[in-house]
């Protein structure tokens, strides 16, 4: 699988030419990148999982400052510390925990704000499914003085879907050193 960052001497190396994508696929991904982030915003979850696949992988891996001589492959080894590294049945969980009430960082709840931009798509070995490059700025404000400003990349593939796209698999690739926030009760 690509990379969206610099890769590491023992990560997969991407043996697929990609195929040039139409200008109609590009913007109804866009749309679709777009219309996630809405949802997100909106704190509209059971809309946003509809968009998730089945097999969902959604992985944000902890990155550590290391000189340029250290190869260690921080990003696709699974067992190492990661933010997120769920499926599902996880997502499905954490977003349980917010209807309960007892979500202490929701109360009074946060105001999110994402911004999606450079998307470029690619096509994968799969029919019908794609690979979607993408940065994004997210920004969330609780209480009267909370405020973290989160900003990355994103590797996402998206897969036809009867209604569109779902998303199969999101690798987020954090840019923060140290992440200051409070909690990380935000999807990316």
């Amino acid at each position: 699988m690509a990379s969206v960052h610099r890769k590491a001497r023992n990560a997969p190396q991407a043996t697929h030419v990609p195929k040039p994508v139409s200008p109609e696929l590009i913007s109804a991904l866009e749309q679709t990148l777009y219309r996630e982030a809405r949802l997100l915003d909106q704190e509209r979850y059971d809309e946003w999982v509809e968009m998730l696949a089945e097999d969902v992988h959604y992985h944000m891996p902890g990155i550590e400052t290391r000189y340029r001589r250290d190869h260690t492959d921080q990003v696709h080894d699974l067992t190492r510390m990661a933010f997120y590294n769920d499926r599902i049945t996880d997502l499905l969980k954490r977003l349980a925990r917010l209807k309960t009430g007892t979500a202490w960082s929701e109360d009074p709840a946060t105001r999110y704000t994402h911004l999606i931009t450079n998307i470029e798509v690619e096509t994968t070995e799969q029919d019908g499914e794609y690979r979607v490059f993408s940065n994004f700025l997210a920004y969330r404000s609780r209480n009267e003085r909370d405020q973290d400003t989160l900003i990355g990349n994103r590797e996402d593939i998206w897969r036809e879907s009867g209604n569109g796209f779902v998303l199969s698999k999101r690798l987020i690739i954090l840019k923060q050193n140290v992440l200051l926030s409070k909690n990380l009760n935000i999807y990316l």
